[in-house]
């Protein structure tokens, strides 16, 4: 009972522990459309086509220092619907988050740029997609899960392969 007016005094009012993390860390701050264009050219005319569509769809990634320990991922997907009789529907977005890193090194930045980022934005660009082509007129294009990391993986075989003349493993530096 005595020790129960001595709890203020036993915490550490230094406030130099709070916030001192400065172990590595990689993080989204936060995540937003950047441009995105709907287009249904040929409506109404296309609502009444027989024909399935041709679905098209392209993705990119790109990443960009913004200062300090903050960069830029973008994610870029372009869908298109086409058959014989014309454009049924083309959607571009480009879909971005902005990436917190500290304290990694270049190839674990990089890997996480260009495979963890785009993993963690894609859901939120795939939803967009999707209710955009439902808010054209059409069925929703439910985008299959992308294997970023496998997609990252193979970028830098290719990367090692062309670098070392063909030949030779990947050596994990892009």
């Amino acid at each position: 009972m005595a020790d129960e007016g001595n709890i203020i005094t036993d915490l550490n009012p230094d406030p130099a522990a709070n916030g001192a993390d400065d172990g590595p860390a990689a993080g989204i701050i936060s995540q937003y459309i950047k441009d995105m264009s709907v287009e249904n050219p040929n409506a109404p005319q296309c609502y009444q086509w027989t024909e399935a569509p041709q679905i098209d769809v392209q993705f990119n990634i790109g990443a960009q220092l913004i200062e300090g320990d903050i960069h830029e991922v973008e994610l870029k997907i372009v869908a298109a619907a086409k058959t014989s009789e014309g454009t049924a529907y083309a959607v571009d977005l480009s879909y971005a988050g902005l990436i917190g890193i500290r304290g990694l090194d270049e190839g674990t930045s990089h890997a996480f740029l260009f495979a963890e980022a785009p993993r963690i934005l894609f859901p939120f660009a795939r939803r967009i997609i999707a209710d955009a082509i439902r808010d054209a007129g059409f069925t929703p294009l439910m985008l299959d899960p992308i294997d970023f990391n496998g997609l990252y993986m193979q970028q830098l075989a290719a990367s090692a392969e062309q670098q070392g003349g063909g030949e030779g493993a990947p050596t994990g530096n892009a």
